[in-house]
């Protein structure tokens, strides 16, 4: 049974880690826009979040794709933080998405 090496395995990990991270700095811009109410501006910083966030995911995907065929790795902390660090960032869109829309509500 093969194997994934570790070197390629935090190649993954530092993958997901930028660019969740890269869409978590987004994400916070937004909110900033939100506050000063340029929702526009807002919502395409929201979108550059998504993107970075799919390729995040896509790396992911790559990932589980080997392990589902039968291509095994060690788990190691990196792999496992790396994951933690894109679910809060998917859930930190869904909460900035939310506020969003409050805010234009509150604009009104």
């Amino acid at each position: 049974m093969s194997k994934i090496q570790p070197e390629a395995l935090r190649g993954v990990a530092f993958q997901i880690i930028l660019e969740s991270g890269d869409a978590r700095s987004v994400i916070h811009e937004a909110f900033i826009l939100m506050r000063e109410s340029k929702f526009s501006e807002a919502e395409a910083k929201l979108e550059l979040a998504k993107d970075a966030i799919i390729k995040a995911h896509s790396a992911q995907a790559d990932l589980l794709q080997k392990y589902a065929s039968g291509i095994n790795f060690d788990t190691d902390i990196l792999i496992i933080h790396a994951q933690d660090h894109l679910m809060a960032s998917q859930t930190l869109k869904e909460v900035a998405l939310e506020m969003l829309y409050l805010h234009r509500k509150v604009a009104e």
